[in-house]
């Protein structure tokens, strides 16, 4: 039912004075926040998980399905068993990278059946209790309180760090903060409106009619590698289908605002095939022969891998909502679930203007017609996913920030609880107008994709706060590390890898009655080894 797609609703507050007592707790849902809780059960500690929303899995169960890795390889433990796993629910007989939200819902609520693992869904955080550098409790809306010895923070915001005073950042780092090369504002090549220029204006050549949505004034190409509070756009990864008995077709959605797409429409005059094959897949026997190939269609390797596919935002004018969440990584529950329906609302009227509006080309509008929401997938919150894709938020600032230097190869950490090997990946930031040709511009900024030399070292000082700050806290989704570089290990195989190594970490800290920062590396890695995480690769063993 729609009305169950929310990230936050007044009404799912209880009240309560229960108090929870326990060894740890994991603060966050996301597959990352499983895998840990998980992870501390099965070294026999106590331990809840606590979810502030109804439903468990993060992106990874929220439409992520074509799963981004880098290099397999270097995934381990848990995290590769998860695939593993998945392959053999659907019958694969191998790994399964690329799999449907439902798969991936079966099968994390399955791992925490197995195991009965405590978690309180709906719980939002709302206070940290401090005894010194140590977090003795936090305390949810509604009530309910959690002691524990050590916490994790597996939210995608890093909510609960913050409340511990942890330092952290959010938007990007000038190149000069940390020699890097690709952080700052990026005004690339790459997903901009090409092949013609886009004009900037409400009505077009009239500058007093004020800037289209979303488009600032200032020319950001002067800016090039300079800081700046902006974090890469958000969007949902929804799973569609061809399939004329699960298709839904597109409804306007309330509070349609034709004026946010008016950029695609403009653009969509053009030869802007790239558009339509950037969002949405296609059968290539069914489009035109100047139609580039599918984009993010899954290969299941069942009979119905062509009649459903995860969609994700790709080119100048797609599913991102370039600019509109600014605001999310700080901002209250109720702030929150207004961007998020925000997000709803311009990603669903994207849908439809793409299938209904009489100038986006016929052949556009037949292919996009062809395809919808599947009814078979996000049955409780209208076929909708549940998960907005918040692709940075918070990133702590610990001892060891991970920058570009780790991903080029230039340091390697010797303190090793997982490794990296994706893209630098950042979406687009922001929309601006530039002079091109004399005219004025629509130009996107932002876009990065420049991968690693190899895979590399995550640092275990990336995962706990910096020396002097919170000593029971571990940090694993929202790690310290530059806005560049987090966009390469931010991937949710790397969550869960950091998920479960932070698990080992705190079972260390408690076992030796020592703070995080001064868990004995010598001894946790060969927790690390024996659970199968991988920490190196054979050419740098001996670096």
């Amino acid at each position: 039912m729609t009305q169950n797609l929310h990230y936050y609703h007044p009404a799912w507050i209880e009240t309560t004075d229960e108090l929870l007592d326990v060894d740890v707790c994991v603060y966050g849902g996301s597959a990352a926040g499983v895998v840990a809780a998980i992870k501390t059960l099965r070294l026999g500690l106590s331990v809840v998980l606590l979810q502030p929303g109804q439903h468990l899995g993060g992106m990874t169960t929220g439409g992520l399905s074509w799963t981004d890795y880098g290099r397999r390889h270097v995934i381990g433990g848990m995290a590769r068993r998860f695939y593993k796993d998945l392959g053999d629910d659907v019958g694969m007989g191998g790994e399964n990278w690329h799999f449907w939200p439902s798969d991936a819902t079966r099968r994390i609520e399955r791992m925490v059946a197995d195991v009965g693992l405590g978690v309180r869904r709906r719980a939002y955080l709302d206070r940290v209790s401090m005894d010194g550098q140590r977090i003795n409790a936090i305390t949810l809306l509604g009530g309910l309180t959690v002691k524990a010895r050590q916490f994790i923070d597996c939210s995608y915001e890093g909510d609960l760090m913050a409340a511990a005073g942890v330092s952290y950042a959010i938007g990007r780092e000038s190149n000069a903060t940390y020699g890097e090369t690709l952080n700052g504002v990026q005004c690339r090549e790459t997903h901009q409106f090409e092949p013609h220029r886009v004009d900037p204006f409400v009505i077009e050549g009239d500058p007093s009619s004020g800037l289209l949505p979303f488009v600032e004034s200032r020319d950001l190409r002067r800016d090039q590698g300079q800081a700046d509070h902006k974090v890469q756009a958000y969007n949902f990864r929804v799973c569609l289908t061809d399939d004329p008995a699960l298709r839904i077709d597109w409804e306007q959605p309330e509070g349609y605002d034709a004026l946010q797409y008016e950029l695609a429409a403009r653009w969509l005059r053009g030869d802007a095939w790239g558009f339509y094959n950037a969002i949405l897949p296609h059968n290539p026997s069914e489009v035109p022969e100047q139609a580039p190939k599918k984009f993010d269609v899954l290969d299941r390797r069942t009979p119905d891998n062509l009649h459903k596919a995860d969609v994700n935002n790709h080119g100048p004018c797609s599913s991102d909502f370039i600019g509109a969440n600014y605001a999310w990584p700080t901002a209250d529950y109720a702030v929150r679930e207004r961007l998020f329906q925000e997000h709803v609302r311009y990603q669903k009227g994207l849908y439809w203007f793409m299938a209904n509006d009489p100038r986006v080309p016929d052949a556009l509008r037949v292919i996009y017609q062809r395809w919808g929401l599947s009814k078979d997938e996000f049955v409780d919150t209208g076929h909708w996913s549940h998960q907005l894709y918040p692709r940075e938020a918070r990133r702590m600032v610990a001892d060891h920030v991970i920058t570009e230097h780790d991903c080029i190869g230039k340091v390697r950490s010797q303190d090793s609880v997982g490794m990296g090997s994706y893209n630098m990946d950042s979406h687009n930031c922001s929309r601006f107008v530039a002079e091109i040709d004399g005219s004025p511009s629509v130009l996107n900024e932002g876009d990065v994709q420049v991968p690693p030399t190899d895979p590399y070292p995550v640092s275990y000082r990336a995962i706990v706060p910096r020396r002097g700050q919170c000593e029971n806290l571990i940090v694993p989704v929202c790690f310290s590390a530059s806005h560049i570089a987090y966009g390469s290990a931010r991937m949710e195989p790397v969550f869960m890898v950091l998920g479960e190594s932070a698990a080992c970490a705190a079972n260390r800290a408690i076992v030796d009655g020592v703070a995080v920062q001064d868990v004995d590396y010598g001894k946790l890695r060969p927790m690390l080894e024996e659970t199968g995480q991988v920490l190196e690769i054979a050419e740098y063993a001996a670096v």
